[in-house]
């Protein structure tokens, strides 16, 4: 049975990166996605940017998932952008909690991703598909492990569908994360967050703003090709595929590749693994 896939973009900033990620979206149709998700900034920063992107999606026949964050906002401007997902006939969406805006004092009406799971769960019933995240490192926020895994209990049991993972480069961490969440009574399908490499220097940036273990011997191994990217290209090919072939026979309910907007590493990462249509 072939592994589902599925793509995440963030909002193009420029006409000309439009335009891109439209050629990018229409490059990934060989790997048949279930859908592709559209980051959104916080405090909505890039709310209409995240509608618009979502928009064009959708029509070029493409299932979307916009995401969704919470803190900083109200009960009514939430519904407001329900309804207007709605009215696309969008019915899947990331809920997030999200990042507090700089500058803003308060969190809002919604504290917890929970809290946003059950509102729509309350206000737009079961006809949507609700992603929430999962940290198999656990949240760089969060101290302790046993809090986090709370936490993540909580927005399942608000009525979360599934949850998408934080990219990681130990597959360990995720198996363990889910057998930990397995043994609280938590049954939906986690999806591993996969993280191609390109930059190694951006990649090992996210890593360390996000709590994420790089293996030494990855990063040792990417610091020794300083700037031969065509090295750096091949090593992280290697590292990835190895990554998925282990998540995959391990059993996952599919990939959810993080791809920086770009379609190449992602397609040659899927024909290796055999989920993409040979040309």
């Amino acid at each position: 049975m072939t592994t589902p896939v599925s793509i995440e973009f963030f909002p193009p900033n420029t006409p000309v990166g439009t335009e891109k990620l439209k050629t990018v979206v229409q490059e990934l149709r060989a790997v048949n996605p279930q859908y592709f998700s559209v980051t959104y900034g916080a405090g909505g920063s890039t709310r209409e940017k995240t509608l618009s992107t979502v928009a064009d999606i959708a029509a070029q026949g493409f299932d979307a998932a916009p995401h969704l964050s919470c803190v900083g906002s109200t009960r009514e401007n939430i519904a407001e952008i329900l309804a207007t997902y709605r009215a696309q006939h969008i019915r899947r969406v990331v809920a997030l909690r999200g990042d507090l805006p700089s500058g803003t004092a308060t969190a809002g009406e919604f504290r917890y991703a929970s809290e946003l799971v059950h509102f729509i769960r309350e206000t737009q019933g079961e006809d949507w598909d609700i992603e929430v995240a999962a940290y198999p490192e656990y949240h760089p926020q969060q101290r302790y492990a046993a809090r986090d895994l709370q936490f993540f209990a909580d927005k399942v049991r608000a009525g979360a569908s599934g949850a998408i993972t934080q990219f990681f480069y130990n597959p360990d961490a995720y198996f363990h994360f889910v057998d930990a969440t397995r043994a609280m009574g938590v049954d939906v399908p986690i999806v591993p967050g996969i993280m191609p490499i390109n930059n190694y220097a951006r990649i090992a940036q996210f890593a360390q703003r996000d709590g994420i273990e790089i293996p030494r011997w990855v990063a040792l191994k990417m610091e020794g090709y300083m700037d031969d990217a065509a090295s750096v290209r091949a090593f992280g090919l290697d590292v990835v595929a190895q990554l998925c072939e282990r998540l995959i026979a391990g059993g996952v309910p599919g990939l959810h590749f993080y791809t920086l907007n770009q379609s190449a590493l992602t397609l040659e990462l899927c024909k290796r693994l055999g989920l993409a249509a040979k040309a």
